[in-house]
């Protein structure tokens, strides 16, 4: 399995959980804002992933 796609996988697995936190605590836990900044740095990992990959500088 390719990094992007091990990413994707860990991104809707805690923006799921992030949902179902939500849902059960409110917006104002800490388990929930813990969650939400979890989830961030997935996609801040994801987009540095990306755009490694595809925005390539031309030599």
């Amino acid at each position: 399995m390719k990094k992007q796609e091990i990413l994707r996988y860990r991104l809707e697995k805690n923006r799921q959980k992030l949902y179902h936190l939500q849902k059960e605590y409110g917006l104002d836990d800490a388990r929930v804002l813990k969650q939400s900044m979890l989830l961030d740095e997935l996609i801040n990992q994801y987009n540095r992933t990306f755009y490694t990959n595809v925005k390539k500088p031309t030599a």
